[in-house]
């Protein structure tokens, strides 16, 4: 590519840089109290829940990431979207009640499970934090490497300017801008990779052309003999982990006007992206078919966006690409500073920030956030190893404990932490013992068994917790009233007091 077709690029994600800055300038004068920043004053309706969760759903892995596995596994890269759809199904089946209860954070979730453990609170406040900034090198990550090839900018830049593109809008706005530019970014992300998709699969001659070209493994079902059976599973079981556990996706339950907007819209969800599973896994072989030979398979997209379409419709690839990075990562960076200001903050010091400054700590945090971010960024040479060694570190403890504490009676808050540690312990030596490695395909599987044994067995050595799931609501409620966010959840709206059973607070036999 010549200096021409890099500025007209360059240009381009500028404009929808000011674009979205300007969505979060207009937003940010409804920012009066932390809880609007952070959680946009738990009102979200249907279609802004729908839009923001599918555009965050299809970040970086399920995109980028995919497109270039499915370049070197064919159809395995729509596994991908078929762990997606499946772990948002769960997330609503399982976890979609808990907006009632008026939460804040996971953390505060966990901790509701195990008596307000405060130990549970503060070990998992740590965890998700971690997992937030992890997630969001990720996104850093993904959106660099595309950037650095379309423009010719060198890595390390194409970070910063990533960071600070979605940064921008995100510290000034908060949440509310971030839901609002997500469903922007979704749609033009849904056109972008349809649009790719089908004409790439013309360019090579259709399904029977896109085969040619590609290994005969994998054009397998869902490319299972390319990649092996086992670890195909563990890959799509990896991501439905993550849709489980990490703290953006409990934050739209949190946002929600309440449990009916909630179930609605992560339904919706799951069938959208279901539907959209595939897409990657076409443009990924048919990038294969035309150039074998990429160094780096999370160039696939680029390379068809750059090479396959004339200049202005490469641009509007190159909006849709970035937008995959930018619509997951302005959310992973808000989840992971409310984290931050509730619980870690309380963790370290013992109280909580003043409601009235909550707005402007917030945009500091932001930044620190995305600071640490870019560090982390550094961690891997491709997206989806990146993803998934992160998540069978960090979260597959977090989802067994959440599942122990909340239908487990017997479950103690010295056995959620036993998960923790027994689910990372086993991810890290899975990782690190290669022939492991190559059976399992990734430590999921082993990590979460070694979480469960862990939970049950401290569980049943140590003493039932005393606290009813009443009492821990009303302590992390009064707890949480110091930041005066979250009164009309605990409360009740007008519509839930009168409503039906599932929009009342759960008893304590109810909740076991």
């Amino acid at each position: 590519m010549n200096d021409a077709t890099n500025l007209i690029y360059l240009l381009t994600l500028a404009g929808t840089v000011v674009l979205m800055l300007g969505i979060g300038l207009w937003v940010a004068r409804r920012n009066r109290s932390g809880e609007d920043f952070l959680l946009a004053g738990r009102s979200l309706s249907t279609p802004l829940l729908l839009g923001t969760t599918l555009a965050t759903l299809v970040g970086t892995g399920s995109s980028l990431g995919a497109v270039g596995f499915a370049y070197e596994n064919g159809w395995a890269g729509g596994l991908y979207g078929i762990g997606g759809a499946v772990g948002v199904l769960l997330l609503l089946w399982l976890f979609s009640g808990v907006r009632k209860h008026g939460f804040m954070t996971f953390s505060e979730e966990m901790s509701y499970y195990y008596g307000a453990s405060r130990a549970v609170k503060g070990v998992v406040s740590i965890v998700m934090l971690l997992a937030s900034v992890g997630w969001l090198g990720a996104h850093i990550m993904g959106g660099a490497l595309y950037l650095s090839y379309l423009t010719g900018l060198d890595p390390t830049t194409s970070k910063i300017v990533i960071a600070v593109s979605f940064g921008l809008y995100t510290v000034v706005g908060g949440y509310l801008a971030v839901v609002i530019t997500d469903a922007i970014q979704g749609t033009v992300l849904f056109i972008g990779f349809s649009v790719l998709a089908v004409l790439a699969l013309v360019h090579v001659g259709g399904f029977e052309g896109i085969g040619e070209d590609v290994p005969e493994e994998a054009t397998s079902m869902l490319g299972l003999e390319a990649v092996g059976p086992l670890p195909g599973i563990s890959l799509a079981l990896v991501i439905a982990v993550g849709v489980l556990a990490t703290p953006s996706y409990r934050q739209r339950i949190y946002s929600a006007a309440n449990v009916r907007t909630v179930r609605k819209s992560f339904g919706w969800v799951a069938g959208l992206f279901a539907a959209f599973a595939m897409l990657p896994a076409v443009a990924g072989m048919a990038a294969h078919s035309m150039e074998p030979g990429l160094d780096n398979p999370d160039m696939a997209f680029p390379y068809l966006a750059t090479t396959l379409f004339p200049l202005w419709l490469g641009a509007f690839l190159l909006i849709a690409g970035l937008s995959a990075t930018m619509s997951s990562g302005d959310s992973d960076a808000i989840a992971g500073v409310t984290i931050l200001l509730r619980d870690v903050t309380h963790l370290v010091t013992g109280r909580l920030p003043e409601a009235e400054k909550m707005v402007s700590y917030s945009r500091v945090a932001l930044t620190a956030v995305l600071g640490l971010a870019l560090a982390f960024s550094l961690m891997a040479t491709t997206i989806i190893a990146y993803i998934e060694l992160m998540i069978s570190t960090i979260l597959t403890g977090v989802l067994v404990a959440s599942l122990l504490g909340k239908f487990w009676p017997r479950a103690t808050w010295q056995g959620g932490l036993a998960s923790l540690a027994g689910g990372s312990a086993m991810a890290l030596l899975v990782h690190n013992v290669p022939a492991w490695t190559e059976f399992w395909g990734n430590p999921v599987i082993p990590s979460m068994l070694a979480a469960l044994v862990a939970g049950v067995v401290v569980s049943l050595a140590t003493p039932r917790r005393s606290l009813s799931h009443e009492e821990a609501l009303r302590l992390l409620a009064e707890e949480r009233a110091e930041l005066d966010v979250g009164t009309q959840a605990r409360n009740g709206s007008p519509d839930q007091k009168a409503g039906t059973d599932e929009e009342r607070p759960a008893s304590d036999e109810q909740m076991n």
